[in-house]
């Protein structure tokens, strides 16, 4: 008698163990799914509503209005000091821009967190290379990502009105980040780049997630991770322009 109790209790209690372990997985499931609903429907919001501040400000080089500013947005440069591709065909539009008077001064916005890694000199170093004036070349050491680049170019350089230089993928977050922050901005897009097949699918995909960052950037209204006081680089560039 004592032996079938005690099997019995131990058949009980496995029972009510294995409905809690249940128990405790479908309520995993249940958060999980609400989870990435939740990421999901928030990641389609933020890209809705930064492509939609770029809306009708996006343009071909051709087209795209006169402005006393561009705005070169920094990405890779190689060990040896020289931009990546994806850099180069930026700086190529920038100059293109400022060649044909669409533009009178460069503002180069890139990131030198590290004294071994400088994005503004090497784009510096291209622009004079093909024939840009030095002194209409103003450098942000300052520009660690998108949000801070713009939010920069208004407080720290005073910039009101600016072409956005980057990629195509790029473009809509970057000129909708500008806007918000109070620049002006239009933009034209490198479709060069497309020719690095990989590289160009993993950054496009990565927009995403960058959509969701500059949302939360925006909405909490943060400062640039360096602010400073004002440089009047851009207006000593236009001066006389």
């Amino acid at each position: 008698m004592r032996r079938r109790l005690s099997t019995l209790i131990g058949r009980l209690r496995t029972a009510g163990g294995t409905r809690r372990r249940w128990r405790w997985l479908r309520r995993a499931a249940v958060a999980g799914v609400v989870g990435a609903a939740l990421l999901t429907g928030g990641t389609v919001a933020s890209v809705t509503w930064i492509r939609d501040g770029a809306q009708g400000h996006v343009f071909a080089e051709a087209d795209v209005p006169e402005a006393p500013v561009a705005l070169v947005l920094g990405t890779k440069v190689h060990p040896d000091g020289t931009p990546s591709p994806f850099l180069t065909a930026r700086l190529e539009i920038a100059r293109r821009l400022f060649v044909a008077g669409k533009v009178r001064a460069v503002l180069l916005s890139g990131d030198n967190m590290n004294a071994d890694y400088d994005e503004p000199t090497a784009m510096r170093r291209w622009l004079l290379g093909n024939g840009v004036p030095a002194e209409k070349i103003v450098l942000d050491y300052a520009g660690f990502d998108t949000y801070d680049s713009c939010a920069r170019a208004k407080r720290i350089f005073g910039v009101e009105r600016a072409t956005v230089v980057t990629q195509s993928f790029h473009l809509p977050r970057a000129v909708a980040v500008c806007r918000r922050l109070g620049v002006d901005a239009s933009g034209v897009g490198d479709e060069t780049a497309r020719a690095y097949a990989r590289t160009w699918q993993v950054s496009s995909t990565r927009e995403y997630g960058a959509c969701v960052k500059a949302a939360v950037d925006l909405l909490s209204g943060r400062d640039p991770a360096h602010l400073g006081r004002r440089e009047t680089g851009v207006d000593d560039a236009l001066r006389g322009a």
